[in-house]
């Protein structure tokens, strides 16, 4: 079996625990029982879970909780402040490492004339990743399952920029993948973290209205391994009143993760919904909960 196949495999099982986890958490199900349902052993259940969630499987009962949620959510005053350093605040990936651009009125309106948009698809570490980036930078970054989720992805793409040049180049995804978040061949442990290396900065791109860049921007300001509301983002921002219009803008993001539209949840400390799914939101902020940033 190829090392992909194994991944995507293992991502799977992951995904399904922790559907189980959440389904059951006030049963407080043991690793026994989450075994039995996945279909391995406790052993083995219990390396790929740590590896890939960054937490054992009692660990991730324990966060799930709703008063571990709510403790996530900072006071009003809190979450001002860190909004408030915006992308100086200290040991966060996005000060180190990802820039963004906008897309020009006229980049906009020409919907990629003349352009030459470069994609395609890698493991990753929450399944497959498909990337896409042109001459100014990355321009699409999302996660899927199997291969209708990835012509749906490119279809999007295509949307996206109707008149531009498209070409299949998978080495270049996994490249940009691996400057983002390390090498593929396997799971990042506890004690790894993506290169933080200035000089490897990433390029990404933003296209879409004033107000929804306005929200994305707001969204690199909160700090890895926190989490806050759909209100607080929208309060941060001086809209108090439009906490559902930001909730619109998150879910229009085309860059998951770098633009980490993870990190918002619901005010009552509950995980919503997320464009790339449920499962995948919470490995996200477990993962980034348990190296701190």
């Amino acid at each position: 079996m190829s090392t992909v196949i194994a991944e995507q495999q293992n991502y799977q099982r992951i995904a399904q625990a922790i559907r189980y986890l959440s389904a059951n958490q006030q049963k407080q199900p043991s690793l026994a029982e989450l075994a039995a349902h996945v279909g391995v052993s406790e052993f083995h259940l219990q390396r790929i879970f740590t590896e890939w969630v960054g937490l054992s499987p009692k660990q991730f009962l324990q966060f799930l909780t709703k008063e571990n949620a709510k403790r996530l959510l900072r006071s009003s005053s809190v979450m001002e402040t860190a909004l408030a350093c915006g992308l100086s605040g200290s040991s966060r990936l996005h000060d180190l490492m990802i820039k963004t651009e906008r897309v020009t009125p006229g980049e906009y309106r020409r919907m990629g004339v003349g352009l030459q948009i470069r994609y395609g698809s890698c493991p990753s570490l929450f399944g497959s990743c498909f990337i896409a980036v042109n001459h100014r930078g990355l321009c699409k970054l999302a996660f899927f399952d199997d291969a209708d989720d990835e012509a749906n992805l490119l279809l999007e793409l295509q949307q996206e920029w109707a008149a531009a040049t498209l070409i299949r180049d998978d080495s270049r995804a996994t490249a940009l993948y691996e400057q983002a978040f390390g090498p593929v061949s396997k799971p990042q442990g506890l004690s790894q973290k993506p290169s933080q290396d200035p000089s490897h900065s990433l390029v990404v791109l933003l296209k879409g209205s004033e107000f929804q860049m306005h929200v994305w921007e707001a969204l690199m300001a909160i700090p890895v391994g926190e989490v806050c509301s759909y209100q607080q983002l929208a309060e941060s921002m001086g809209m108090p009143s439009s906490a559902r219009a930001v909730a619109s803008a998150i879910a229009r993001n085309n860059i998951a993760y770098l633009i980490p539209c993870h990190r918002v949840i619901r005010g009552t400390g509950e995980f919503s919904e997320y464009r790339w799914g449920a499962d995948r939101k919470r490995a996200m902020l477990l993962r980034e909960h348990s190296i701190g940033g």
